[in-house]
């Protein structure tokens, strides 16, 4: 398979949506409260692109993932209740989402994967990310991956699982 993570462009908002739309939904089925609060939304995909932050998963020309990632970017990081492995450079995931076509072939981990290889290229060692207390399957693909649960953050009032993963040097 031909699979690339690049950087989202503005003309791709509405495919994004669509995949972040199916996300919204299977939350909601599996009995979740992220997402269920018109966040993330259309005006978040376009502040995550314009800021450069919003990436997608694309095998040949089909989007079939998105995920936004900052460099040191998340406020409410710093208040964590537990600790961080480090506190040097980070990269950040946020709003990861596949496409329904695309469920359970490994998608999810590809990006993070993809992510992980983004902060090496730019000489950062840590990938942190958080989910919601009850996204079992985040939470597994976290673990799968070699993430360490931190303790919890706090966004829009809500506590969440943080989790961060110190990345090898390679030479």
């Amino acid at each position: 398979m031909n699979y690339h993570f690049r950087k989202a462009e503005l003309s791709e908002i509405a495919q994004i949506w669509k995949i972040l739309q199916q996300a919204i939904v299977r939350r909601k089925e599996d009995g979740s409260d992220q997402w269920q609060d018109g966040y993330p939304n259309p005006e978040v995909v376009q502040k995550d692109i314009e800021k450069g932050e919003g990436f997608v998963l694309v095998e040949g020309e089909t989007i079939i993932g998105y995920s936004a990632v900052l460099i040191n970017d998340e406020p409410a990081y710093e208040k964590i209740e537990g600790n961080w492995l480090t506190n040097d450079n980070f990269v950040v995931i946020h709003r990861v989402a596949i496409s329904e076509k695309y469920l359970g072939k490994g998608s999810a981990k590809m990006i993070i994967k993809f992510i992980e290889d983004f902060a090496l290229s730019n000489n950062i060692y840590s990938v942190k990310a958080d989910t919601n207390f009850d996204n079992i399957a985040m939470m597994k693909i976290f673990e799968n991956l070699g993430y360490t649960y931190c303790g919890e953050v706090f966004f829009r009032g809500s506590p969440r699982k943080a989790y961060e993963k110190v990345l090898v040097k390679s030479f």
